[in-house]
């Protein structure tokens, strides 16, 4: 409930101001593809200013979120290989104490943690 009131809280003041910007700015431009001819383009586009800033801002958005998604890649494979060493060390440990006649102590996979936390290298 309280997370729902929080966006609601964000959410709302956020979309007056996109909806404030886009009333606001809509006049048409002509964005131009051509860097040689800037009288006559061979590629250009005209829509709104705020259509313009909009698109450029999602455009952005979705690169930084690529280029952090292709740097976290490392960690991603990190936890994944650890991952695959922490089950087979559980299954050896199984194994072992069913050899030896006792019961395992080790904890089972419901027990274990979602992802395991890796802190970011020391640089």
């Amino acid at each position: 409930m309280l997370r729902r009131i929080v966006m609601v809280l964000i959410l709302v003041p956020l979309a007056i101001v996109i909806i404030a910007f886009a009333v606001a700015n809509r006049q048409i431009v002509t964005v131009s593809f051509d860097p040689f001819s800037a009288a006559e383009p061979a590629a250009s586009m005209t829509l709104p200013l705020f259509a313009l800033i909009i698109l450029l801002l999602i455009i952005g958005v979705l690169i930084g979120g690529v280029a952090a998604w292709l740097r976290q890649s490392k960690w991603r494979n990190s936890a994944r290989r650890l991952e695959y060493e922490l089950r087979e060390l559980q299954r050896k440990a199984d194994v072992l104490s069913r050899t030896a006649g006792r019961p395992a102590t080790t904890p089972k996979q419901a027990d274990l943690p979602e992802r395991l936390k890796l802190k970011p290298p020391l640089s």
